[in-house]
């Protein structure tokens, strides 16, 4: 549960952590009190998800002391010309005065990604985040930013699945030193694949399990979100059996045959 990757700084990241889009209002403020008390550590939100004040209110609700909860939020790519007016808008809805993680939703219009990029930088440097990143950057979007500034982002959060599990893009990354989240790793895979159930079943978990036990294998922070505390618990109970090595191969091999 509190498996982590280091980023710049020294700032642990908790592989596991929990996401809430779609969630809104009750079911948001909920589902992140929920998680927090079941023990994650990591909460993922953006602007886009009009959800940072429930996410905000449950963190200091929970009881847990803010300095153990990394908060990630993100920009609208069409707040781009106003990154940080969005930023401190953020900080007032979560009621925090800095983000452990802010990352760019999407790439803004070209003529936009690298003053973007240096609107994150700076708001890093004042400590209102204490690592920036990008979310949808392909290697090459990375590089431009990287190049212009001689600094590149912590993460990129991108869609993973086993489906989609591309070990070259993976490695793009990791030579650049930039951490991948995966995101939709649930939603993007047939929970019901006999290869899938075939391993849960050898394991006596779900198959959700596997596919999130997957991702830590290859040290891909995931993100799962649900609003069942069952189901909270269970997405971030990962420890309790160990995959093969031929069931990670087995799994690998969907990004091949999709």
């Amino acid at each position: 549960m509190t498996r982590s990757v280091k980023l710049g700084g020294g700032l642990a990241l908790p592989l596991i952590g929990f996401g809430t889009w779609q969630l809104r209002s009750k079911a948001a403020y909920e589902s992140v009190r929920a998680a927090l008390d079941i023990g994650y550590r990591h909460v993922d939100t953006a602007t886009l998800y009009r959800n940072e004040s429930e996410v905000g209110r449950a963190v200091k609700d929970s009881g847990v002391d803010r300095e153990q909860v990394f908060i990630t939020t993100k920009l609208r790519p069409s707040d781009a010309r106003h990154a940080r007016r969005s930023l401190e808008s953020s900080l007032r809805l979560l009621d925090t005065g800095y983000v452990d993680l802010w990352l760019v939703h999407w790439p803004p219009g070209r003529d936009e990604l690298v003053p973007t990029w240096e609107e994150l930088l700076s708001a890093q440097d004042e400590g209102l985040a204490r690592n920036v990143g990008v979310s949808n950057y392909s290697p090459a979007q990375i590089d431009l930013l990287t190049k212009a500034t001689g600094r590149q982002p912590a993460v990129n959060q991108i869609p993973w699945s086993p489906a989609q599990h591309d070990p070259a893009l993976l490695e793009e990354h990791r030579r650049r030193g930039v951490v991948v989240e995966g995101y939709s790793g649930l939603k993007n895979t047939d929970l019901r694949h006999p290869v899938l159930t075939g391993i849960a079943q050898r394991h006596g978990v779900t198959t959700a399990q596997v596919v999130l036990r997957w991702h830590l294998e290859h040290d891909i922070v995931i993100l799962p979100r649900s609003s069942r505390r069952e189901r909270i618990a269970a997405n971030v109970d990962l420890e309790g059996f160990d995959l093969t090595p031929e069931d990670v191969s087995a799994i690998d091999a969907f990004g091949r045959t999709g």
